[in-house]
């Protein structure tokens, strides 16, 4: 979750939210509409909204924020990034092949791999540029006209640009994602779908279930992390051939330990 974790005071740049009010398919369509305006999408379905991809139980789960396929059977991922974790080029790469997975069934032919579309909505310029959005597709490097025409494209749009790079209505929606006061009447419906969906006592209780499920996964990582790094100071002081009675006593004073439970990592 993103900014704060009190549920008045979300913005539309938490995920969660932003989830919801693009469920409505009049929101969702505009917004695509401004960022993909040479498309002319007619309407919009939610085939598998928020579905947590997750092709076997030894991958890494996704769950997408706003997950939808137009009239052309064209499909797009929307997600609402708020840190700059240095990894969103290749989790770009992840959610693509999660999609793909989930487009087609086993034996089926390539041919029907939908085009499709990963966009994320960043409150940073991940790549430095300062342009308002960066559209990435496959090129031969050998020769920039050539492109590949697998169907998968991907947009990172930018919050914090100060250029005239692209229509006032997209410029006036990330403004608005960011914080800053933006004025137009699709900027007026999203305000009015904030607040609307802050009154939807069921939202509200599940964005605190998921709240504290994160905090409990959040608990329970650093103290994995922990485990891993007292069993790695552990072995490196047994190669240096440290007593292992001194071990004991530096891991009680250390970790603050009882006698009993440094023991385990001997």
């Amino acid at each position: 979750m993103t900014k704060t974790n009190d549920w008045d005071s979300l913005g539309l740049s938490n995920d969660f939210l932003f989830g919801k009010v693009m469920s409505d398919p009049e929101l969702c369509k505009e917004l695509l509409g401004l960022i993909l305006p040479e498309l002319q999408i007619d309407r919009i379905e939610y085939p598998e909204l928020q579905k947590p991809i997750r092709p076997d139980v030894d991958a890494r789960s996704v769950r997408l924020d706003v997950y939808v396929k137009d009239n052309k059977n064209t499909v797009y991922d929307i997600e609402m990034q708020t840190v700059n974790t240095g990894e969103l080029p290749k989790r770009s790469r992840y959610y693509q092949g999660m999609i793909d997975l989930q487009l087609i069934d086993a034996g089926q032919s390539y041919k029907k791999l939908n085009h499709s579309y990963v966009i994320f909505i960043c409150l940073a310029d991940i790549f430095g540029l300062g342009l308002h959005k960066y559209t990435f597709e496959n090129i031969c490097l050998e020769n920039t006209s050539l492109k590949l025409k697998d169907g998968a494209v991907k947009i990172f749009l930018n919050t914090e640009s100060s250029r005239e790079d692209v229509s006032d209505g997209l410029r006036s929606f990330l403004d608005y994602v960011a914080g800053r006061k933006a004025e137009n009447s699709y900027v007026q419906k999203l305000e009015n779908a904030v607040r609307e969906a802050k009154r939807n006592r069921e939202w509200r209780h599940e964005y605190m279930t998921l709240l504290m499920r994160d905090l409990e996964n959040l608990e329970k990582g650093r103290e994995e992390g922990r485990e891993e790094g007292i069993f790695g100071m552990v072995a490196a002081l047994k190669e240096l051939g440290i007593p292992a009675q001194v071990i004991l006593e530096k891991l009680q004073e250390k970790f603050h330990l009882t006698a009993e439970n440094a023991k385990k990592y001997l």
